[in-house]
């Protein structure tokens, strides 16, 4: 092996091998066939790259992504080692190159879609190529349970037969037991030399987010992250534009990345995300497999993934260094609804593969339970949490929730696991416990046995949380053969002789009504809430103070979002407060001055470092819109020409000219009430408004409901109110 200890050092540059390396590379060195499950950073490249260099011939290697083909290559070719890829993104002169390099011997590495090689003229020129060894990069893929399957990998073994008896090295980051027995039976190779390392990637911390406010929430992080690089997951490439150009209109370097872009475009990108061009890329989940890029610090998933496995490979590229990574996910259940609709047109059996993987993603989201735990868990590594909090950290151990004692009710899940010959579920034990009489509990006859409806003080969010836990605990365990069953271990069946202590934590709280809604009052999954309460209340103290000496309700000073803002940026200059939303410039000269001073004092006294470059700028289509609505008002032009110039309902004109005044922008529409609205009716709603504590519409509805007053009446009024006192 001294050779190749030469060769690392050599062209790679490094002095030692990390984890079990060495013995793959001496593996596939041997001819023999190999199966590598290693974590993203943990050096899956160098398993193959290596014996690729020192081989006599050319190694194939068959990789899912063009992205990751391109960066691998430069990265040999800078070594000094010639690799080429084979793709859809050549010319036919370039095809004709790569094919005559590799058949004349010069080529050590050759990358090949696996699309590209089920044609034809490839098989053929392959067959008449030394070939050293395949590499089957992203081996997952190959199997229904895999979370990025590929029909064409599923040819992978037959193309390979055809080509010749050469040895397989297929390697993966991400692998479930069962997608583990997948890859080994479609690839042929049950014989291989499994090279499993741990999951666990002590450097990264989990947290899960409730799905609230996201815009200011990314803004705040990636402020307080500044120059650092970081990757943004979203599921649609419309959301990808969306997020990538309001972090650029706030003074973010973001590019996007997705399949709808023109590949010039989408490898420009890549390339100065590399090249520390930008700091940020909003991206479909294909970016980033395979990317070697050592220093991403932050992998934010702005939406739910599809499955763990996507979530954990997806958070893996953060932190390959070894050093920071932190990993963000924001949940909300409306998500995994939405990604079930997506699955409405697929097979019976490929929608119930899905939903099977939604629960768990869903399950992962809403535990209590340590997000270390579960990820290894679920990939077939068991973890003890007492490391977690001493040399790693996750949300659900830095901010634990309140916990009780379980004993009792795991033992009656395992009993109705039993009772139920393990051959069932989470729903179904689920509801045997409570008692329900669906149609399968019925069929079974399982509505007969002792522990049918034991448990029906409860529902089945609790019940499901119950089996999780007892899961996690190793008393259950998933049937390979049969996914999405569950089967009593022996450590469970001795807990039934012999009960101890399981202590079972709530759930966290996922519930929100409104991705984007202003009011940010749901408990963060770390406890607590967005904004600083103690001085959320000393603003509202302020704004009392203040509207009881213009002689105003309080909220036409500031509405409570605002000062939810404030209590979370800090804002300690008029210049500052101007940028907090719903406060426009008037709004600050008129009122802004107490409340600067105040948060002024509180962060002195606190020792706080503010956040005061969190500033959550709009879209500038939007602003423009407001732009023109200011002018045509200004030049008195009528409301309805006003909303059919630019395409909206005389509601939506309503929303526009409400907007405008809570940031603080006089509008002067006494031209058009005028003819809206008697006299006598205006003087009414004027003088309920001045005294009311709130602007809200409905209680405003509901005190005239009796004078048939329209809601147009009101909005209007309201509009014209919040102008003359407000700004």
């Amino acid at each position: 092996m001294e050779k190749v200890r030469t060769t690392l050092k050599e062209v790679f540059g490094y002095d030692q091998f990390r984890g079990n390396q060495e013995e793959v590379i001496k593996n596939v060195l041997d001819g023999n066939n190999s199966f590598v499950i290693m974590p993203t950073g943990a050096g899956k490249s160098l398993c193959y790259q290596l014996p690729g260099i020192m081989m006599e011939g050319s190694a194939i290697v068959i990789s899912p992504l063009i992205a990751l083909m391109k960066n691998q290559v430069d990265q040999m070719n800078a070594f000094g080692i010639n690799a080429r890829f084979l793709n859809s993104t050549l010319t036919r002169a370039e095809i004709n190159a790569v094919k005559q390099e590799t058949l004349n011997g010069n080529l050590k590495l050759l990358y090949v879609a696996p699309e590209s090689l089920t044609k034809q003229e490839n098989i053929d020129f392959l067959k008449k190529a030394k070939v050293s060894f395949a590499a089957i990069d992203e081996a997952h893929c190959i199997s229904e349970w895999g979370h990025d399957f590929r029909p064409e990998y599923r040819k992978i073994r037959s193309i390979l037969n055809e080509i010749g008896n050469v040895p397989i090295i297929a390697l993966t980051a991400t692998a479930t037991p069962k997608v583990q027995q997948d890859i080994k039976k479609n690839l042929l190779i049950e014989e291989a030399t499994i090279f499993k390392s741990s999951f666990n990637r002590p450097n990264l911390y989990y947290e899960v987010r409730p799905k609230k406010q996201v815009k200011k929430q990314l803004i705040k992080y990636i402020k307080e992250h500044k120059g650092k690089s970081g990757i943004i997951y979203c599921l649609s490439r419309k959301k990808v534009e969306e997020i990538a150009g309001f972090l650029k209109v706030n003074d973010i370097k973001a590019a996007p990345y997705h399949a709808g872009l023109d590949a010039d475009v989408r490898r420009q990108n890549q390339d100065d995300f590399l090249n520390e061009e930008v700091d940020i890329i909003v991206a479909t989940i294909a970016f980033g497999m395979g990317i070697d890029k050592p220093d991403v610090r932050f992998v934010i998933h702005y939406d739910t993934p599809k499955s763990l496995e996507g979530y954990y490979q997806e958070t893996g590229r953060s932190g390959r260094d070894g050093l920071e990574g932190n990993c963000i996910m924001f949940y909300n259940y409306k998500d995994i609804l939405k990604l079930e609709k997506f699955n409405k047109d697929k097979s019976v059996t490929e929608r119930e593969n899905a939903r099977i993987l939604l629960d768990e993603m869903a399950a992962y989201a809403e535990s209590s339970e340590c997000r270390r735990k579960q990820l290894l868990h679920y990939f077939g590594e068991e973890y003890d949490t007492r490391e977690c909090g001493v040399s790693m950290w996750c949300d659900s151990c830095r901010y634990p929730v309140e916990k009780f004692e379980g004993k009792e009710l795991a033992a009656l899940a395992l009993k109705a696991a039993l009772q139920t010959n393990e051959r069932f579920g989470i729903t179904h034990l689920s509801h045997v416990l409570r008692g329900k009489d669906d149609q399968y509990v019925l069929s079974y006859k399982h509505d007969k046995l002792d522990t049918f409806g034991s448990g029906k003080d409860y529902d089945d969010d609790f019940w499901q949380n119950i089996i999780r836990t007892i899961s996690l605990n190793g008393y259950l365990e998933k049937d390979i053969e049969n996914i999405g069953t569950l089967k009593v271990t022996e450590k469970g069946k001795a807990f039934l002789e012999n009960p101890v202590s399981v202590m079972i934590s709530k759930k966290h709280d996922f519930t929100v009504d409104d991705e984007e809604e202003e009011a940010s009052t749901s408990p963060a999954a770390g406890g607590g809430i967005a904004y600083d309460e103690a001085l959320y209340h000393i603003l509202k103290s302020v704004r009392k103070k203040v509207a009881k000496d213009k002689g105003l309700p309080p909220y036409v000073i500031f509405q409570d979002p605002s000062l939810e803002e404030m209590a979370t940026t800090y804002p300690t200059s008029k210049e500052e407060l101007g940028n907090v939303n719903g406060v426009g410039r008037g709004k600050v000269e008129k009122f802004g001055l107490p409340f600067v001073n105040s948060i002024k004092k509180y962060v002195e006294e606190n020792d706080i470092t503010t956040a005061a470059d969190v500033v959550v700028k709009s879209a500038g289509n939007k602003s423009k819109v407001k732009i023109f609505i200011i002018q045509q008002i200004d030049r008195k032009i009528e409301l309805d020409e006003i909303a059919e110039s630019k395409g909206l309902s005389f509601e939506e004109l309503l929303d526009e000219m409400e907007q405008i005044c809570y940031s603080g922008t006089k509008l002067n529409i006494d031209y058009c009430i005028d003819q809206y609205i008697d006299e006598e009716k205006r003087e009414e709603i004027f003088d309920y408004f001045l005294s009311a504590d709130n602007d809200n519409l409905e209680d405003a509805m509901h005190e005239f409901s009796d004078l048939g007053y329209e809601e147009e009446d009101l909005r209007l009024m309201r509009i014209k109110f919040l102008s003359e006192y407000a700004n």
